[in-house]
């Protein structure tokens, strides 16, 4: 085989990718009601100034006149195409940028140059969160949490007690490989919400005292010293100890803290302001937060006054199952009403997930708002004096359940209507002030058309039409959408299909299954964009094979049925069964498909399932690739083992990888990165170790300096996998192509998850 097939799946990788697709993301930065954003046009990248008012999009600036100018004051060679900032400061007759090395201010009239004072001298940087205002940040240093005034760069510290394992602002589990080779001081922004008037900090106090230590080997530190452990806190399932939070509040001015008047919160995982799951009212009166217990079966919501730490339970809900205020695990689908008077609370107790109006002095329902055959996924915005809500729905496109609309209902429960009733997928970006909203409209076949919407539903303006010509010059075509039955007979599920570039519905392909089980996402995106789960996809079809993914029981978006079938049942891994069903059928419509030749693949929870894959169906699936895979769910995270098999250490056997291992049949390569610290190394290992005590063959590739997504050794990583899956798939001897590294950067981790 000769390089071109390697060639074309280099320039669909992810931080490729991005440069195909031309308008497809819009990133609005607001200026009062206006805002601009960047796009990568054909003539290069533009700065556009969006008015939604007026319904007006123009160029911030003429870029070829900015361009003389900036070079005429600087010396420097100026792409009008290529302009040397990325941000830009408005005011009413220039605009100012960071370029070589200094602030510049460019009068609009004249389009003369000058140097210039920012507007903001000690701005935000990416490891500090700005209040409302702008006028201060807030920082971590060391185990406290600090204050700096963006006008004269004064700090000053908020808290003066933190220390090892009780810091301020930490969150409990947060791997440092990959900051600490990007050169950050500290891993993550401290978790906190600054309250809306910029007067007061909420944060919590982070407990691991108690929690368990867990060590990874770092064989080659950046020093090129002696290996040396990495320490962590990482509770296993079943471990007697958490990470715990303790609420508290800050004056910024005068440093008085006020403590929550309850019991530390569980945080196994996330940080619960992070996450959403704390925030402050709208006028700063009231804290509310949720809290659950270990089993997760009831969710609380509390409402903590800042004033004297007084904590009230507001209203509860239980359920047989895990009780959730989202699935997918996303922001809360709750809101409190001005007041504080009612809430707005998210259940799945009539088997779907609706809103439901309750007495926020009582903890009583009132009436259920939302209802019908459908799940409510986000709220958008709560026009209280019209008494309508807005919000997002899933499951009212028939062909899709998947796809979102924009729906309005008014709170009594009548006048429901679809805002977006064109059958697309939206993704709704909020204005500040929720006078409108900025609309991503796509499938998984159209390219994203992308407008200024008001809540009538009526286009104020059009941003972008998302052009895909480099796109289609590669050799890809759109995935196909498909409905199939469930292994149960009965059930539907969906899920997409590749095919191969030049693609001959005369020849006959092999098959990869490119897998990822959830519980707590969603593999196939029903937007154009295919999300971080599947690009590699598109990567593999243009290596010449059919590529299938499917959401099959278990994983959620759906109704709370379809989602429980997980609950307990993690070794399913996601349905991996109606995989086989999917493959099955649509195989018997499209013989092009080789299911004698079907291999597997997927990332992290999709390495799992890799291997499930194959020791579960070694009949249908003959070669598998499994990166950074949970094998043993007794050894990896407390949190994801609890939340989906609940406290049940039979369900966290009958998940394990490796007590399944004499199964395996077909060709397995491992591939673990050795400093990975969210999926330790020791998972492959154990596997791996297994494997050979059961005589069965495997290929272990551990890739010494890696952590949990190969940063900096995709390349590597990337041709690893194709070489086997060619030799293994296709029996043919893979090309000597090298891939092009990419070193570790912030712009590659941003291109990496959006």
């Amino acid at each position: 085989m000769d390089a071109t097939r390697y060639q074309a799946a280099e320039r669909l990788l992810r931080h490729n990718r991005a440069g195909l697709v031309r308008g497809d993301k819009i990133n609005p930065q607001w200026d009062g009601a206006r805002f601009w954003y960047t796009v990568d046009a054909r003539e290069g990248r533009r700065f556009i100034l969006v008015d939604p008012v007026a319904g007006s999009r123009e160029p911030v600036f003429d870029h070829d006149r900015l361009a003389v100018a900036l070079a005429a004051a600087t010396g420097q060679e100026v792409n009008p195409g290529a302009l040397p900032f990325s941000a830009i400061a408005l005011s009413r007759d220039a605009v100012g940028f960071f370029a070589f090395g200094s602030f510049w201010s460019c009068r609009l009239d004249t389009y003369s140059c000058t140097p210039a004072a920012p507007a903001t001298v000690h701005g935000p940087g990416f490891l500090e969160v700005p209040s409302p205002d702008g006028k201060l940040v807030a920082f971590l240093r060391g185990h406290d949490l600090w204050a700096r005034s963006v006008a004269d760069g004064r700090e000053w510290p908020l808290t003066t007690d933190g220390r090892e394992d009780e810091e301020y602002g930490a969150t409990p589990f947060a791997p440092s490989v990959l900051p600490n080779k990007l050169g950050l001081r500290s891993h993550l922004p401290p978790a906190l919400a600054w309250s809306p008037d910029s007067t007061r900090v909420l944060t919590h106090r982070t407990d691991q005292r108690a929690v368990r230590r867990t060590q990874i080997m770092e064989e080659l530190p950046a020093d090129g010293g002696a290996p040396r452990p990495i320490t962590q806190r990482y509770a296993y399932p079943g471990d007697a100890h958490m990470s715990q939070g303790e609420f508290v509040v800050i004056d910024a001015a005068t440093c008085h803290v006020v403590k929550a008047r309850t019991a530390p919160e569980p945080m196994p995982l996330q940080s619960p302001i992070a996450s959403g799951w704390a925030w402050w009212a709208e006028d700063g009166s009231a804290v509310y937060f949720l809290s659950q217990p270990r089993d997760l079966r009831s969710l609380h919501l509390n409402r903590l006054d800042p004033a004297t730490g007084e904590v009230r339970r507001v209203l509860s809900e239980s359920g047989s199952t895990r009780v959730e205020p989202n699935q997918t695990g996303a922001e809360p689908i709750i809101a409190v009403l001005s007041g504080g008077s009612q809430v707005l609370w998210y259940s799945q107790r009539d088997g779907w997930g609706h809103l439901y109006l309750y007495d926020a002095r009582t903890g009583t329902p009132i009436r259920q708002v939302t209802s019908g055959a459908w799940a409510v996924q986000r709220i958008l915005r709560v026009d209280e004096p019209a008494g309508v809500l807005y919000f997002t729905a899933a499951g009212l496109v028939a062909e899709d359940p998947y796809r979102h609309s924009v729906c309005r209902i008014n709170l009594d429960g009548t006048g429901f209507a679809r805002i977006t009733d064109d059958g697309l997928h939206h993704v709704v970006t909020l204005a500040p002030g929720k006078d409108c909203f900025i609309d991503s409209a796509s499938t998984v076949e159209l390219p994203t058309v992308t407008t200024v919407r008001g809540w009538d539903g009526r286009v104020l303006v059009e941003l972008e039409r998302a052009d895909i010509t480099p796109l289609l010059a590669t050799g890809w075509t759109p995935p196909q959408r498909f409905r199939a039955t469930a292994a149960d007979g009965v059930t539907d599920v969906y899920g997409v299909i590749y095919r191969p570039h030049d693609f001959d519905p005369g020849r006959r392909y092999p098959v990869i299954d490119h897998v990822y089980p959830g519980p707590q996402t969603t593999r196939v995106s029903p937007a154009f964009h295919p999300g971080i789960l599947g690009q590699e996809a598109e990567v593999l079809a243009a290596l010449g094979f059919v590529v299938v993914a499917v959401d099959g029981r278990g994983t959620p978006g759906r109704d709370k049925a379809f989602h429980d079938a997980s609950y307990g049942n993690q070794a399913a891994a996601g349905g991996i069964d109606d995989h086989v069903a999917a493959l099955r059928q649509l195989a018997a419509t499209r013989p092009w498909m080789d299911l004698d030749r079907v291999g597997v693949t997927g990332h992290s929870g999709g390495g799992f399932a890799t291997v499930r894959a194959m020791l579960a169906f070694p009949d249908v699936y003959k070669v598998g690739v499994a990166e950074s895979g949970n094998h043993d769910t007794r050894l990896f995270h407390l949190q994801f083992a609890e939340a989906y098999d609940g406290l049940d250490p039979a369900a966290w056997a009958r998940s394990s990888n490796v007590e399944l291992a004499d199964r395996l049949d077909g060709k397995l390569l491992l591939i673990h990165g050795g400093v990975d610290d969210i999926v330790h190394a020791h998972h492959s290992l154990r596997l791996a170790e297994r494997l050979i005590a059961a005589d069965k063959d495997v290929e272990l590739l551990i890739v010494p300096g890696a952590e949990h997504f190969f940063i900096g050794y995709e390349h590597h990583v990337n041709r690893r996998k194709w070489d086997f899956l060619l030799r293994n798939l296709m029996g043919v001897e893979p090309p000597r192509h090298r891939l092009t590294p990419v070193a570790p950067s912030m712009d590659l981790i941003v291109s990496l998850f959006s």
